[in-house]
Order: C-alpha cells, then sequence, then structure tokens
C-alpha cells in the first residue's frame, strides 16, 4: 500500500487529489455533506490509483495481450447448408 501511495504519481493522479481535496472543503463550508462523499471518492482515485487516476478509463490502439491482426493466423470457415424436409 505504502508503495502504491508514493510511487507512480501522473498529472491525472495529482489533479484527481487536487480537485477530490477541494470539493471535500468547499462541501464542509457550504454544509453539503454529500459532496464529501463525492470529493472522497475522487481524492482516493489519486491517492491510492485506481479507477480512471491509474489510467484504466482508456484503451489504447494496441494493448497488451491482444495480438496484432498482421500477425494471427486466421482460418477460412466453410458454411454447410442444412436443408429441411
Amino acid at each position: 500500500m505504502k508503495e502504491r501511495i508514493l510511487t507512480g504519481w501522473t498529472l491525472t493522479r495529482v489533479l484527481y487529489l487536487a480537485m477530490g481535496t477541494y470539493i471535500v472543503f468547499q462541501s464542509v463550508l457550504e454544509q453539503q455533506w454529500i459532496g464529501i462523499l463525492l470529493g472522497g471518492y475522487f481524492a482516493s482515485m489519486g491517492l491510492f490509483a485506481f479507477g480512471c487516476a491509474a489510467g484504466n478509463c482508456g484503451v489504447g490502439r494496441y494493448s497488451q495481450g491482444h495480438k496484432n491482426h498482421d500477425s494471427a493466423n486466421f482460418e477460412e470457415v466453410v458454411f454447410e447448408e442444412v436443408k429441411g424436409k
């Protein structure tokens, strides 16, 4: 957990943490208690690197685990027509 908090900081994580903290403080000042939950969620995403703050929302053009279509071995599918009585 300590390693996850201290390493891998990106601009996105910093923005999530900063905006979440801002939302929490403004919610407390305005006594909008549901805003504390919203701000806490965004701040925790930035602090603990989960969700979109960790870069998991977007999918790259070529992600790991997917084969390149040029190197894939494709087999031709042959269909057979089945006629009823």
